[in-house]
């Protein structure tokens, strides 16, 4: 048997840097995908509390103030935003994908740029930590780990994720299609300038994004569902305050789209650019007949020449053994010969 539903894609702005606000609006945005009838919701990259995408127009010590606000409005994994997602994921009886800046339990200023598969319980199934942050991320997100390179079994089919330019690496990919995977979740950010508009060569984040969601669609024979987010007013008007010319990088730098594929890589319907949600039916029988033509973890590999390693240990700062050994026995007194015993 294989799952039919409905997924839905969050193509929408966070409430910029304020954690709360954004929870508020994730949460009404999870039940309309409900109430619309969709199984599957997704939001985009750090949705919860927005992307720090002015750590690419400014220099870091020009924006010390925005970094002290990233860190206080990024959230915790047991913290009362995810609570309330959980809580309306399992309310509306739907699985939630969404993309949060994860602040550490041990550090004030170490975050990670994460993403949580939220059950239709409200169990959360998978927490996936960038592995590698992109280029300017660098200045605002820690390395994460492998613990989330995981497919996810669900009531409605196996579900991979990887957040923006992790959809680059090849090894990242290839471990999710080696668990099976049926439908990959990509995030991504609004925007992602690399150089100023007017010297042209701009990143188009737009035809990145497609090219890469495409092609892990192409060689997992895989559904994708393509998730970013918006850069509204509110967001664009603080990030310009940065610096006198961020305002024009922001207003020449491509706007991403989220949008859906199948498994051939062809695009399902419109892509989505004006805020809202974006709908698509997903038939997992449609991943079959591509796997007769390349099937990559199958019959079209050769596992005998290439040998691939993941490591999905949880990593931590330290490992404190707080046990006590056991008290040596009582020591059995020799005579020392001459001490006059």
């Amino acid at each position: 048997m294989h799952s039919r539903f409905k997924a839905a894609a969050i193509h929408a702005a966070p409430v910029f840097l304020d954690a709360t606000a954004t929870t508020d609006k994730a949460v009404s945005l999870v039940h309309e995908a409900a109430r619309a009838g969709a199984a599957l919701v997704a939001f985009p990259e750090t949705f919860i509390p927005a992307f720090p995408v002015w750590a690419a127009l400014a220099a870091p010590i020009d924006n010390h103030d925005l970094f002290a606000r990233m860190a206080d409005q990024s959230i915790l994994v047991d913290g009362p935003e995810v609570v309330r997602i959980r809580e309306a994921a399992k309310a509306a009886g739907i699985v939630v994908s969404i993309g949060i800046s994860e602040r550490s339990p041990v550090s004030v200023g170490c975050l990670w740029n994460s993403n949580l598969l939220i059950g239709e319980d409200g169990d959360i199934l998978n927490h996936h930590r960038k592995l590698v942050p992109t280029f300017y991320e660098k200045l605002i997100w820690a390395a994460g780990d492998g613990a989330g390179l995981r497919v996810v079994e669900t009531a409605i089919g196996r579900i991979g994720q990887l957040i923006c330019g992790e959809n680059t690496n090849p090894l990242a990919r290839y471990s999710l299609m080696a668990q099976g995977e049926q439908l990959h979740i990509s995030s991504w950010p609004p925007v992602w300038p690399t150089r100023r508009p007017a010297g042209g060569g701009n990143y188009d984040n737009l035809a990145a994004n497609r090219l890469r969601a495409g092609a892990h669609c192409f060689e997992a024979k895989v559904f994708g569902l393509v998730t970013a987010s918006v850069l509204d007013r509110a967001a664009f008007d603080t990030i310009a305050a940065c610096d006198p010319r961020a305002a024009e990088v922001l207003e020449g730098t491509p706007r991403a789209a989220s949008f859906f594929l199948d498994p051939t890589g062809t695009q399902i319907g419109e892509a989505l650019q004006e805020e809202g949600i974006l709908y698509a039916e997903i038939d997992l029988a449609a991943c079959i007949e591509p796997k007769q033509f390349h099937d990559v973890v199958g019959y079209y590999n050769r596992f005998d020449v290439f040998d691939l390693a993941v490591n999905r240990r949880r990593l931590a700062p330290a490992t404190f053994r707080d046990t006590a050994s056991a008290p040596p026995a009582a020591a059995v007194l020799t005579p020392v010969p001459g001490d006059g015993a």
